[in-house]
């Protein structure tokens, strides 16, 4: 029997609702949307429109990998965050709005520097955070830096995409790893790298456990390998007063917050995400004082 646009939208928003999932409205229309191959202009045009037979199935098909926890972004292909619209697919994180606090902060720390700032997202998945700095701060040169060749394709994708191929590069960097010679003097470096604890993974709901990279979920016994190697190799790719800004976890932000102060950091600080969640942690790097280089020396920064 046929079925009206609004109809198959409002059927699919029901179903979801019922399955818990939170932006219900928006995935239904965007899996309609998808499905149907129209736009959302097109889609609220044609509302009292019935849906061809092939574009129905095409619909309901989408639909049911979302019920079976398919994440939305996955189906789609694509996902919006900041106002990009960016290529997302399952070797990547899903960009999620939690992380726009973070790109805001980076933004406005590269404003602050001025003309030619330069700025590393490390850890890029996407690009998302270090192309939103690029859009947002204009005449930054940006680098996004990941270990994994298909986040690098992924990136490369989204450069062309938001037409910021002459101020964003993409370069492939193990952040675990010592800075490479071609990555260094930056005014910020960005990351969110992984950060679940290796033993909470498998307790994630299953739309992450089941679909997304566990390489760039897992973050060592305590999710804190990423932050340690960081602040302790990465420092030395910052300018004087340069700055480090991290995502991080729920319940996270004071033990990043010493992490980067043992490593000689200043003006730490964490600030919260839209839910009033502590979401971002950063701190400024200048010239170590003899002391802290004594520690150093000593072995007790390194332990951090």
């Amino acid at each position: 029997m046929a079925i009206t646009y609004n109809n198959l939208y409002l059927e699919l928003r029901q179903s979801f609702r019922l399955a818990g999932i939170e932006a219900a409205s928006l995935e239904a229309r965007e899996l309609v949307c998808h499905g149907t191959h129209k736009t959302a202009e097109q889609f609220w045009s044609c509302l009292n429109y019935y849906v061809p037979a092939p574009s129905e199935a095409e619909v309901r098909a989408l639909a049911r990998r979302r019920l079976e926890g398919e994440p939305a972004a996955y189906l789609l292909g694509e996902w919006s965050f900041c106002g990009l619209d960016l290529d997302v697919d399952n070797t990547v994180l899903i960009p999620r709005a939690d992380t726009e606090v973070v790109a805001e902060l980076a933004a406005s720390r590269a404003r602050e520097a001025g003309d030619h700032a330069r700025v590393l997202d490390l850890c890029a998945g996407t690009g998302c955070i270090g192309l939103a700095v690029a859009t947002w701060a204009k005449n930054c040169r940006v680098v996004l830096g990941d270990s994994s060749p298909d986040a690098v394709r992924v990136c490369n994708q989204n450069i062309r995409r938001c037409g910021l191929r002459s101020g964003v590069t993409c370069f492939p960097v193990n952040a675990l790893e010592e800075p490479p010679r071609q990555l260094w003097d930056f005014d910020i470096i960005v990351s969110n790298p992984p950060y679940i604890p290796s033993g909470d993974i498998n307790g994630l709901d299953r739309s992450v456990r089941d679909y997304e990279p566990h390489l760039a979920l897992d973050g060592g016994a305590d999710g804190l390998d990423f932050y340690r190697a960081i602040a302790r190799k990465w420092k030395k790719a910052l300018r004087a007063d340069g700055w480090l800004i991290f995502e991080v976890g729920v319940g996270q932000a004071g033990a990043v917050e010493d992490i980067l102060t043992a490593q000689g950091f200043v003006n730490v600080a964490s600030y919260p995400d839209t839910r009033e969640i502590l979401r971002v942690v950063e701190g400024q790097w200048r010239s170590r004082t003899d002391a802290e280089q004594t520690r150093s020396q000593s072995g007790l920064l390194d332990d951090q």
